[in-house]
């Protein structure tokens, strides 16, 4: 039987990460017993409440006899870096074979903080002496939803001028990583993006249509090197739009198709 654990594993994507791969028949899910043991870490749930950044017996614990890891923990309040070398120290003593990594396409081409930080471990993880994968995706259509939320609390919706992204839809990426979980180490894969490059206006519209608010929406030219890139599109990847739901998919199931306000 192989051990998984799942950094995360109660977050948006580590949660039907370790459905997918529990539903591949395991113990824990009430299966045969000869699929994956699953393991989920995170600093909440038990038996394995941990704090990757600050690491400790029980990261240890977490990990002894684990075969892959799957790492979604991550915060863009900082820690990332921190929390991936207790984790990879953590590996290397337990032996683990496999360390899966989810990042972010244009982690290399936007000079954004948070990009910046998910390439430093893309770097640990490569340097680390363990077999590793990486898979860079685009945004989730969650993210999205989130950010506009926010943005529309205001009377105007103001967007940043000239960005467009590529949405991909979480479930997609967690079927994938769960994949790459029971495989060998790959390195790093071909990047998964949305299946549309979508302007954010068109976006907002999409939004505020399926919640049924009313904003004006209006681009605002921004400055910096970060929304250089992000309006370069460093961020996209137009070349692998392999994803299959659309935002408007994703914004039906999430809001039942009607107007909500």
């Amino acid at each position: 039987m192989t051990t998984i654990l799942v950094t995360g594993g109660t977050g948006t994507l580590g949660r039907l990460v370790t459905e997918r791969l529990r539903a591949g028949g395991t113990a824990q899910a009430g299966g045969s017993g000869g699929g994956h043991e699953v393991r989920v870490l995170s600093r909440h749930a038990q038996p394995y409440a941990v704090d990757l950044r600050e690491g400790g017996s029980g990261l240890d614990a977490a990990v002894a006899g684990v075969d892959t890891i799957v790492h979604c923990a991550s915060s863009p309040r900082g820690g990332d870096e921190q929390a991936a070398a207790h984790l990879i120290a953590a590996a290397r003593r337990a032996g683990v074979g496999h360390l899966v990594y989810i990042s972010i396409v244009g982690v290399d081409r936007v000079p954004f903080g948070y990009y910046r930080t998910k390439l430093a471990v893309e770097r640990l993880i490569e340097e680390s002496g363990l077999g590793w994968t990486v898979l860079r995706t685009t945004q989730f259509h969650d993210l999205v939803v989130m950010v506009l939320q926010a943005l529309s609390k205001l009377p105007v919706l103001f967007l940043p001028a000239g960005v467009r992204d590529q949405p991909v839809e979480v479930a997609e990426v967690a079927g994938r990583l769960a994949e790459l979980a029971v495989g060998a180490p790959a390195g790093r894969v071909e990047d998964m993006g949305g299946p549309e490059v979508r302007t954010f206006p068109e976006l907002a519209r999409a939004y505020l249509k399926a919640t049924g608010r009313r904003r004006a929406v209006v681009s605002v030219p921004l400055f910096g090197k970060a929304y250089r890139g992000f309006r370069s599109g460093g961020h996209l990847t137009p070349e692998r739009a392999v994803g299959k739901g659309t935002f408007e998919e994703h914004l039906v199931a999430r809001f039942g198709g009607g107007y909500r306000r």
